[in-house]
């Protein structure tokens, strides 16, 4: 028998937030999609530069707002659905009523830092973010070029 091909799916990533917010905590969590929007997904159709996560605390819940996951043009569906529409995102309990506790306090929000296929199911990696202000992004962008010299110099070495 022939092997199946691994099919290469692509990663969206949200390279804005790790710029915006300073990441503490992530977690992996599942996406609720319908058949068109998953194959919208694998395409890589999707934006969630703009995205964001609200948790719930009664009944606990996490949803996906803002995340652009374009309409898939061959799937024939009866009942259009909006682009930009609020995903339901599944996580344990416990991880939910953490995050919503986190939340809560002034500066923090959740943001999508990923969406990935894992074993065949779509996964958005979120991430605890406190904003950053001006002066921080540019130490962020400091040093960031300072290791980009450094790897320069180190490799006109060998």
């Amino acid at each position: 028998m022939a092997k199946k091909k691994e099919q290469q799916d692509k990663v969206m990533e949200n390279r804005k937030a790790r710029h915006d917010y300073t990441i503490g905590e992530t977690l992996e969590c599942g996406i609720v999609l319908g058949g068109g929007e998953v194959k919208s997904v694998r395409a890589g159709q999707v934006s969630i530069g703009e995205g964001y996560v609200r948790a719930y605390d009664t009944p606990p819940t996490l949803q996906l707002h803002g995340v652009n996951i374009a309409e898939y043009a061959p799937a024939r569906t009866s009942v259009p659905t909006s682009p930009t529409r609020t995903r339901k995102l599944l996580a344990h309990r416990r991880e939910i009523l953490k995050l919503f506790k986190a939340q809560q306090i002034k500066g923090n929000t959740i943001v999508p830092l990923k969406v990935y296929f894992k074993n065949g199911y779509a996964k958005c990696l979120i991430g605890l973010g406190t904003g950053k202000n001006k002066g921080d992004k540019r130490q962020s962008i400091k040093e960031r070029e300072t290791n980009r010299e450094i790897d320069r110099a180190m490799s006109k070495r060998r």
